[in-house]
């Protein structure tokens, strides 16, 4: 089935893991060492491992095995990831537990419409194709629907207890306009055509015949197009030495911040169908026709309220639902069995508190 691939399936790369993860506790203990229990629900070690195969495997991890380096680097990686695993772990628990008192479930209807779609999506065509992506996965059809329905309740229950419950007032997105007025002004644009007349060059660099040759010429060019006979975009695609004379010339729209100082102050003097003088480049001789010129434009606010409100919930869906969470955790009942594990699940929680509000 569809999910990201990488090292993880790399055999060497999957023993040094498991190589690494075993050595921590003695065997016995390895298949059903509690690591928490949150409301009675327990987290195991095991559960642990399987999480965090996943998030290497959903960012791509790459190992070096060679050596011990291997192991260091494994357990570096597993340091970074583990604190943002428990945290989510224990949101999730909280999360579906919530779901599951408020009744929500997973109905047969909507599991075979789901696993419809992963089949059509990854092109499985019959059911023993889907088996068999699902064993690779390490997966029975148990544990699809488990994962499915654990997703489903935390999506209603964000909706439902979170989501449904934040509106943005007109005083908010107004306040947002007036400290974001940046991001919904245009700045000035500028299209231009261009006539580029280049200039030879061989090993010891720039003939002077060669430069006022090209010079000459880029000046006859510039008085045919100046007398209005010939259209500067016919001559451009004629005559021009740029890749832009298969489009008559054409360059832009561009931002007036983007275009060079030297070249800014020479635009600000010109009027729509200007001609500049001859500029040398180090390319050549270049010749430019200002086509077109935008001011700087501003959206009113009337029109951005749209995409303010947009911005705003997506600020305030984030605060509202760390809120919800520590609601939860604060009425929950969470047992740590494991120090470390507890260490790193409160660094995850200082992690997300840090973390930007977008």
């Amino acid at each position: 089935m569809r999910y990201p691939q990488s090292a993880v399936r790399n055999p060497r790369w999957i023993a040094a893991l498991f190589v690494l993860l075993v050595s921590a506790v003695p065997h016995a203990d390895i298949i059903e060492q509690i690591l928490v229990k949150v409301n009675g629900e327990i987290f195991t070690k095991t559960d642990l491992e399987q999480r965090q195969i996943q998030v290497l495997r959903q960012k791509g991890q790459q190992m070096d095995l060679k050596g011990d380096a291997s192991n260091q680097q494994l357990r570096k990686a597993l340091d970074d990831i583990t604190p943002g695993i428990m945290v989510e772990v224990v949101n999730e628990m909280l999360v579906v537990q919530r779901g599951k008192e408020l009744g929500y479930t997973l109905s047969n209807e909507q599991f075979n419409s789901i696993v419809a779609n992963i089949k059509k999506e990854n092109k499985i065509e019959s059911e023993e194709q889907f088996q068999a992506a699902l064993k690779q996965e390490n997966m029975s059809m148990a544990d699809l629907r488990r994962s499915l329905e654990r997703s489903m309740i935390r999506q209603r229950v964000e909706q439902n207890e979170v989501l449904g419950k934040i509106g943005i007032t007109d005083s908010e997105a107004r306040a947002y306009y007036d400290a974001h007025l940046n991001e919904f002004t245009t700045p000035p644009l500028v299209t231009l055509r261009e006539i580029l007349v280049s200039i030879p060059a061989d090993s010891r660099g720039v003939n002077v015949a060669a430069e006022d040759a090209a010079k000459t010429r880029a000046e006859e060019i510039r008085t045919r197009v100046t007398t209005g006979k010939e259209s500067f975009e016919k001559l451009a695609g004629e005559l021009s030495d740029s890749g832009s004379k298969a489009n008559g010339g054409l360059i832009g729209p561009l931002s007036i911040q983007d275009v060079s100082p030297d070249l800014r102050r020479v635009l600000d003097t010109m009027k729509q169908g200007d001609v500049t003088p001859l500029i040398r480049t180090n390319r050549g001789f270049q010749i430019l026709k200002l086509e077109s010129r935008t001011d700087t434009q501003t959206m009113p606010f009337e029109q951005a309220k749209e995409q303010i409100g947009e911005r705003v919930f997506t600020d305030k869906r984030k605060v509202e639902y760390l809120k919800y969470l520590d609601k939860l955790r604060a009425q929950a009942i969470i047992e740590w069995k494991n120090p470390d594990v507890k260490k790193a699940f409160d660094e995850g929680l200082r992690q997300q508190a840090a973390a930007p509000t977008q």
